[in-house]
């Protein structure tokens, strides 16, 4: 009889157990959360070779859309190998801006990435994860000047924090 009363106790707390794990994967749900939208220029007329701002701050677990606009005269690079192992990808989206000021989605990339470049005028949304904490240092634009130095080189290079 006692054996019985502990078998059932055992079976109300893995059935507690089971409930509180589904609530918390239901609480994590990233379908579901709305995300923090970031924007990071890179290049603007009075900045062509800086990404602004340089410092970023992201949190793990959250849902970030990581706007990434190019207001400069030439194309941009947003390359961090560092960052693109510490995050988890949900989709890339190619916007555009149309006559009635509303941003069209042109196309969505899924997978991994690595490096966005993005052209003067043009913007792209990065919706990612965070899953990583760390500091990362390894933020720069790779294209190539006629001097043969690279726009980091130059110094559009940046920082990433993800607490």
């Amino acid at each position: 009889m006692q054996d019985m009363g502990r078998r059932g106790a055992v079976g109300l707390l893995a059935t507690a157990a089971t409930m509180m794990i589904g609530r918390a994967q239901a609480a994590v749900d990233l379908s579901r959360q709305t995300p923090i939208e970031m924007v990071v220029d890179l290049g603007t007329p009075d900045a062509p070779l800086a990404f602004s701002p340089s410092k970023l701050r992201f949190e793990t677990g959250k849902l970030y859309k990581l706007v990434l606009r190019n207001r400069g005269t030439e194309a941009h690079y947003f390359t961090s190998d560092n960052f693109a192992a510490s995050v988890w990808t949900r989709k890339v989206q190619l916007t555009q801006r149309g006559a009635d000021g509303k941003d069209a989605v042109l196309a969505e990339i899924k997978g991994s990435i690595r490096e966005i470049e993005v052209y003067p005028g043009h913007s792209a949304e990065w919706w990612l994860v965070p899953v990583q904490a760390g500091r990362i240092t390894d933020l720069r634009c790779g294209i190539r000047m006629a001097d043969g130095k690279t726009h980091a080189e130059h110094g559009m290079q940046g920082e990433i924090t993800i607490e």
